[in-house]
């Protein structure tokens, strides 16, 4: 590292690594001074007809061998580069003793060539061959990821980048693909059994009693507030560098992966978040970026410092950097970690690697409680019934079902999409907001939505318990029915305290965020704790089609339904 780091900062980062450290020392990973570099590329595959090979085998990182699910010998899996306009032929070999599935994230496609078991396909069996076969209707970047059991936990994840038929409207010299992903020693079935024995078993940063008495936490007061709620404020994220390890493209922070320019290139930064459970906050210290694309949707470039980007999101920026290193950081949403690469002229260079910041804490807002411009020191949290939590009012979500899996409903969900992102208020740089985004071109469809649809994202920490509307997938296995080319608004109301990034497969859908017919064109979106959000979408595609939250561990535990898109269906 070209600086020193100050004692206090040293041990404060070896305490919030969760004992996540280095062969080679105390250090975590990120703080420890890099290797010579690491600038191979992801290995690329294309043409007409792609062969992948899903198998197990061990990676190393920073040092140290562990298990994973490969594609093609590869963690991660190789890129897919494909043309717009082209058929896709993709051979899927199934090496493993268990079933597997390959799921084109963002892909438009029959709904038979999704990829997911149960929903769309059987699955692809212990030693067999399935071949997927579809027209490419779409450029940008996208990902692809098993969606069987927990396996994408392992290293099943792969990106894939469709060049355009035509003129691309992004203008750089290089491209480079950023694959940022958690990885743990841990296998993902114990992690899962952890998270539903002990909640926070992740978390290393709860507050401390000496904490809060020198002011550093939340005040006593508003901290007992908290914990007559049963709720903590430093639960930001379930699993954390306790148990994972960040990486960049496979490797590392210590690895230092290294992403190679020419002086004067403007260089484009495909970013995909193909991590099971962690939302990062990406920034490049000394080096602005320019979004020029969301979800594999071009948009209106938009200047920013750092960005939030939420589990299975992609964002394509643009950079112009100096002939010096930059350190790309992928900061873990709650701090207690990072990915870490390098944008360099040249191998074997790295650049000073920032101190992780202070962890962030959960406000009311974070509970659908927006409490600004209200007497705080006043209010009557004696009138609320904290130890059942009194949110829990069927009055604020018509249609939840209430059981023991719904811990809270937001009394006030609001609008956060003009927010930078839990934990990213006063940092003193620009952050990306969905507000932001404009969409480069007109939307496809412009119709004013037929009807809406208000959709709970509902769960219990304490339990590990997650679901839409108060029922888990596996309690209701009614679809959400729509008719072919509806055009619907969807509002997702969180009312548990944690972001949740929530995918419809099959189909784009366009943010309702004050852009009209050139709103922003999504496959995926972080709701944000206690907040709502809403979007429009036309049912343009025949099938059934999973819908989900793409944190891994909350899908599993039930945070899943299906939508049914049919000719004629009745719509509810």
């Amino acid at each position: 590292m070209n600086r020193l780091i100050h004692r206090r900062e040293l041990l404060r980062g070896a305490a919030v690594a969760g004992g996540a450290f280095a062969a080679g020392g105390w250090l975590p990973a990120w703080a420890q001074s890099p290797s010579s570099g690491i600038a191979a590329p992801v290995p690329t595959v294309s043409g007409a007809d792609i062969t992948l090979r899903i198998a197990r085998q061990t990676m190393t990182i920073d040092g140290r061998v562990t298990r994973a699910i490969g594609i093609n010998g590869t963690v991660p899996a190789p890129l897919i580069r494909l043309r717009e306009g082209q058929i896709a032929r993709l051979r899927v070999v199934n090496d493993l003793d268990e079933d597997s599935s390959i799921h084109w994230h963002g892909l438009l496609l029959p709904a038979a060539m999704d990829g997911v078991p149960g929903v769309s396909f059987p699955g692809i069996r212990p030693r067999t061959t399935f071949v997927y076969e579809f027209p490419v209707r779409q450029n940008g970047t996208y990902w692809y990821h098993s969606h069987s059991g927990l396996q994408e936990q392992l290293g099943h994840y792969g990106p894939i980048v469709i060049d355009p038929a035509g003129r691309d409207p992004v203008k750089a010299d290089r491209e480079h693909v950023i694959v940022l992903s958690d990885h743990s020693s841990m296998s993902p079935e114990a992690i899962f059994r952890k998270l539903k024995q002990q909640p926070g078993y992740f978390n290393h940063q709860k507050q401390t009693l000496a904490g809060l008495m020198a002011g550093k936490d939340q005040p006593l007061k508003e901290r007992a507030d908290w914990a007559r709620m049963r709720m903590d404020p430093t639960d930001i994220a379930d699993v954390t560098a306790a148990a994972y390890t960040y990486l960049v493209n496979g490797h590392g922070p210590q690895d230092n992966w290294t992403a190679l320019f020419e002086p004067g290139q403007r260089v484009r930064l495909r970013i995909v978040n193909a991590s099971a459970m962690t939302t990062f906050n990406v920034r490049i210290p000394g080096l602005a970026m320019s979004v020029v694309q969301a979800d594999g949707q071009n948009v209106r470039p938009v200047p920013v410092d750092e960005l939030q980007i939420g589990v299975a999101e992609t964002y394509d920026v643009v950079v112009a950097p100096a002939n010096r290193a930059y350190t790309l950081v992928g900061e873990s949403i709650d701090r207690s970690g990072m990915a870490r690469a390098t944008i360099a002229p040249r191998p074997g260079m790295s650049a000073e690697v920032p101190v992780l910041r202070a962890r962030p804490l959960a406000t009311m807002k974070d509970m659908g409680m927006d409490m600004s411009g209200m007497n705080h020191g006043g209010m009557n949290h004696g009138g609320m019934d904290h130890g059942s939590m009194d949110m829990r009012d069927p009055k604020n979500a018509p249609g939840v079902a209430l059981n023991p899996g719904v811990q809270t409903i937001s009394p006030m969900p609001m609008d956060r999409t003009g927010e930078p992102g839990q934990g990213l208020d006063g940092v003193g740089h620009r952050v990306l907001t969905y507000k932001d985004l404009t969409a480069l071109e007109r939307n496809p469809d412009t119709r004013a939505p037929s009807r809406s649809l208000d959709i709970h994202l509902t769960g219990n920490m304490e339990r590990f318990m997650w679901s839409f509307d108060g029922m888990k997938m596996s309690d209701h296995m009614e679809p959400i029915p729509f008719r072919t080319n509806e055009r619907v608004r969807i509002n997702l109301i969180n009312d548990t305290m944690m972001g949740h990034p929530i995918h419809l497969h099959g189909h784009f859908f366009e943010l309702v965020t004050g852009h009209g017919d050139r709103a922003p064109r999504k496959h995926t979106v972080i709701v944000q704790p206690g907040s709502k959000v809403s979007f429009d979408f036309t049912a343009d595609a025949v099938g059934d089609w999973a819908f989900h939250c793409h944190l891994l561990y909350h899908m599993h535990a039930g945070m899943m339904r299906v939508v049914s898109v049919r000719d004629g269906g009745a719509a509810r």
